[in-house]
């Protein structure tokens, strides 16, 4: 049949619709601040740089949901937590959110446009190792479990085998672990990332005898006791993610006891296809440290995301899921989920955390670093 110029105008019109339709999908116009895709039309994009903790819960299509429900297209890449002050226009995002309010801080002082920091939820810090592991340190008196299974590591203990250069061949019951290795605790790159400052500043609290470390002339004591804790790692990855990674493909031979957060394993396991076997378990420091995850927000929409992951009870759920601690009127969503899990006493309950240690100073810490 011959097209006349009625029936191909027609036609170009209906092409012209349809390309129209895939311009708005694809690029988001007639959305709010932000531009490109999500849920609908109608959604604000935000968008922040989070630690890489936080990476797999802002990826969750159910918070992504729960964000939409509010209005909200949440999109976020990942930093190291110290990483983050350093990074080009960081404040042209709406929000950035590391693992730590002392990292918080570093943003805060460097960066400018801050509008304000807000501490959300936050998750202890945790040794992530095997029960042969375990079982060889409680016999030499650093580990023990308590009657509800959960176990705790004394750091000050693993900081003398540390100090004596103590390899795991050398320790009472190595049968089963005759590797010739140092007893050492893998964390991430000191230079980057908050979990390795954690540790760092866990380390230099037992060195001081349980007392905040107050001064650089004392810390400076104390180099070079605890450079060792990270020089003798060698090479160390950038953020959280890597040294946990290596730890769930690599096994005991390799990575026998990471610095994480309590989070990270909890998700790992509680997660379908979770790689977390029957020889894996998670020791508490003792003393340890909270994490506190703080938003320090650069827009009324990194505002906006920062109230509802206070306030909202159903993130406070996902956060459950995702293995972090929420306070405030949603501090219980934690121990439900793992109760609904059948997993109490693998995770400390909030009453059974009576040995904290405190932070040093920004600058204290800063010198350390």
């Amino acid at each position: 049949m011959r097209l006349r110029a009625p029936h191909i105008i027609g036609i170009v019109l209906v092409a012209l619709g349809i390309i129209a339709i895939l311009v708005v999908q694809l690029f988001g116009i007639g959305r709010g601040a932000g531009g490109g895709g999500g849920f609908r039309g109608d959604l604000t994009v935000v968008e922040g740089v989070v630690g890489s903790e936080k990476q797999s819960f802002f990826d969750d299509p159910a918070v992504k949901e729960a964000f939409a429900e509010h209005g909200y297209d949440v999109r976020v890449s990942s930093s190291g937590s110290f990483r983050m002050a350093s990074l080009p226009d960081l404040n042209q995002q709406d929000f950035a959110f590391p693992a730590s309010a002392i990292a918080a801080r570093n943003i805060d002082d460097k960066v400018e446009g801050v509008i304000g920091t807000h501490e959300l939820f936050f998750s202890p810090m945790a040794i992530a190792t095997f029960v042969p592991i375990l079982e060889i340190l409680e016999q030499n008196g650093v580990a023990s479990q308590d009657a509800s299974g959960t176990w705790t590591i004394d750091m000050a203990a693993y900081l003398e085998l540390v100090a004596a250069d103590t390899r795991w061949n050398q320790l009472a019951g190595a049968e089963g672990y005759q590797s010739p290795r140092t007893v050492m605790i893998t964390s991430t790159d000191i230079r980057s990332s908050n979990s390795a400052a954690m540790y760092l500043s866990l380390a230099a609290f037992v060195m001081a005898n349980n007392s905040v470390v107050t001064s650089q002339q004392q810390a400076q004591q104390m180099l070079p006791a605890l450079s060792e804790l990270f020089l003798a790692q060698g090479y160390s990855g950038s953020s959280s993610a890597a040294p946990f990674a290596d730890y769930l493909a690599q096994g005991m031979g390799s990575v026998p006891m990471v610095m994480i957060y309590e989070g990270q394993f909890l998700e790992e396991l509680t997660k379908p296809g979770s790689r977390i076997s029957d020889q894996m378990a998670l020791a508490y420091p003792s003393p340890t440290f909270f994490s506190t995850h703080t938003a320090v927000t650069f827009s009324e929409e990194g505002e906006a995301v920062a109230q509802l992951l206070r306030d909202d009870p159903r993130l406070a759920e996902l956060l459950a899921v995702h293995g972090f601690r929420s306070s405030g009127a949603n501090a219980g969503a934690f121990d439900a989920f793992v109760s609904e899990q059948g997993l109490d006493g693998q995770f400390a309950s909030p009453s059974s955390f009576v040995f904290i240690a405190q932070e040093p100073s920004y600058a204290v810490l800063g010198y350390l670093l």
